[in-house]
């Protein structure tokens, strides 16, 4: 059986020892890298059982430690030059080593995650993956201080997320990308042919293997769909699909100027949560002209939502109430402003306005009839890696609203490995979805140039947007819903993605969000570690935030950016 990935190397006493996941400790007589490799392969037998029956098994992952770079050839960190190219040189005695055993790089190099390997023969693979924490492998956003960790620590870190997750393939956006395709290849093996043998057929639910054109609403700026409008045309609503999370703020009222305290509450895994049960794309769009608004029909759409009048909503069957929509933000705008006319919406948008009670009549549309929920295994890999880890830090699914705050408090310092596999596991998420429309970086590339990121099946503008609409809707429905039963306050002074802040009477979200009989408001907010539900994000003064805003003359400033700790600087003021 192969052992779990990953595997850390050391130099200890002039001999490389291997560090593997449950404490184990291996011998490593390999002297060069290519002999690393090989010994990787045929003698540790490292790597990680596929995650789905048309998958393949991991690839093992060695992270080298400073000491075995030194020992294998290679150096302790990058200069400048290499850091800019995120490689070594191509002429450097390493490569030349491994080429000279017939061994190969991808595309990009020899980096802080390199990739080793020759081609496959049949079904054995032979590829191994290098992390190199010195060279910046393991991004402190999100890994914290892994790469500072001893061998041992460091492997149980990775050893945890690599079987709660999967074994990383480069950063968590990387990471979170590769692990939709684990759960759904694009091919699989088909039945037995009249002479017996399998075929590679299309695996139904997955993406498939080639890259699919995006709509051109969908299309972001740069893109080569729009290679034709004239330069520096900007476009606007009723050209582009523009679903970004909510950063929307308003100024307080009198009546919350009189409370003493602002409240920030923070939705658990909002994308993941925002990714559940929803059904995408799977296959290339279909360009409709005056079509009927169907909410199982994954697509954008180009509607006017301006109607859509947040004084009056339906938060039930033939349950209409009244709010003081000047104190909402628009459900249809990141910025929280009233559309002004048609504008391109996701699915999930449109389908809140009908939600809400209002018509919508889409001019013309770009839906896609193959569909599917492809996300669902995604998440509920995530979404169990984040439960496990949070229960191994004393913060379980079942706890009472009181004690669950409690378990809150200072859960990263119960164990502060386990506490970046929690951030790891997020950054996966949020990364993953992102590299759904990765765009090209770096300060060369220029408009027109090829993407390589467009190559790729999973390139998938339109999931991305599906995902952050359902999101954003998700939570304005909570919102909405909050507003209704509790009359006209409190309604939220600020929210910025799934972080929103109230004025309270008291320092705790105990102290606005209601529970009837014990139990949380129906389709409200709800205190509890699940995706979906919230957790405590941080507690300052109205006189903090009303003296954060005259210090910036800015009486919108977005409050729950700073929330947490109450920390503002001339650099980090909003703009």
């Amino acid at each position: 059986m192969p052992r779990p990935a990953p595997c850390r190397n050391t130099l200890v006493d002039g001999q490389v020892l291997a560090y593997c996941t449950g404490g184990l400790v291996l011998d490593v007589p390999a002297k060069s890298l290519p002999s690393l490799v090989d010994w990787t392969l045929k003698e540790a037998k490292l790597g990680q059982p596929k995650l789905s029956k048309p998958g393949k098994d991991a690839d093992p992952l060695l992270v080298l430690t400073e000491a075995a770079l030194e020992r294998y050839g290679l150096p302790a960190t990058l200069t400048e030059e290499e850091k800019l190219a995120g490689r070594i040189p191509e002429g450097h005695k390493v490569i030349k080593q491994l080429t000279r055993a017939q061994w190969q790089l991808t595309k990009r190099g020899f980096g802080p995650w390199a990739r080793i390997y020759r081609p496959a023969t049949g079904s054995e693979r032979a590829c191994v993956q290098l992390c190199i924490p010195s060279w910046n492998a393991l991004d402190t956003r999100h890994w914290g201080e892994a790469g500072q960790l001893p061998p041992a620590e460091l492997a149980r870190v990775l050893g945890v997320y690599a079987s709660r997750v999967m074994t990383p393939r480069g950063s968590t956006a990387v990471t979170g990308l590769e692990l939709m395709t684990a759960l759904h290849p694009a091919t699989r093996a088909s039945a037995q042919d009249a002479d017996g043998k399998r075929h590679s057929e299309h695996n139904p639910g997955s993406l498939g293997k080639d890259p699919l054109d995006c709509a051109p609403c969908e299309a972001p700026d740069g893109h080569p769909l729009l290679k034709d409008l004239p330069r520096f045309h900007v476009r606007g609503p009723g050209e582009k699909l523009f679903e970004e999370a909510y950063d929307w703020a308003r100024p307080m009222t009198d009546a919350e100027c009189t409370l003493r305290h602002l409240v920030g509450i923070d939705v658990n895994m909002a994308f993941a949560a925002g990714a559940n049960g929803l059904n995408v794309g799977l296959g290339a769009p279909t360009h409709v002209t005056n079509p009927v608004f169907d909410p199982k029909l994954p697509g954008s759409w180009l509607v006017d939502l301006s109607h859509v009048d947040l004084s009056k909503v339906k938060v039930a069957k033939d349950t209409w109430v009244e709010l003081d929509g000047s104190l909402l933000p628009s459900p249809f705008t990141p910025k929280g402003e009233r559309p002004e006319g048609p504008a391109w919406y996701a699915t999930p948008t449109v389908a809140y306005a009908v939600e809400l009670g209002y018509e919508v009549r889409p001019v013309e549309a770009w839906v896609r009839r193959e569909n599917g929920r492809y996300l669902d295994g995604w998440y509920n890999r995530l979404r169990d890696a984040y439960l496990a880890t949070m229960a191994d830090l004393g913060v379980d699914a079942d706890l009472a609203r009181h004690d669950f705050l409690t378990a809150m408090d200072d859960y990263k310092a119960r164990d502060p490995e386990l506490a970046i596999v929690v951030s790891a596991v997020k950054a996966t998420v949020k990364g993953g979805l992102g590299k759904l429309r990765e765009r090209p970086r770096g300060e060369g590339w220029r408009p027109g140039e090829p993407w390589r990121a467009l190559s790729r099946p999973t390139w998938r503008p339109d999931i991305r947007a599906a995902v952050i609409s359902r999101t954003r809707i998700n939570l304005h429905r909570k919102i909405v819903k909050h507003a209704a039963f509790t009359g006209q306050y409190p309604v939220p002074v600020a929210v910025l993605s799934d972080c929103v802040v109230y004025a309270a009477g008291g320092p705790s979200p105990l102290d606005f969000l209601p529970y009837l009989e014990g139990k949380p408001l129906p389709g409200g907010f709800k205190l509890g570690i699940n995706p979906g539900l919230v957790k405590h994000e941080g507690t300052q003064s109205v006189l903090w935030g009303e003296e954060v805003r005259e210090r910036f003359n800015a009486p919108e400033l977005n409050l729950a950016r700073y929330i947490k700790d109450g920390t503002v600087t001339d650099v980090d003021n909003g703009e």
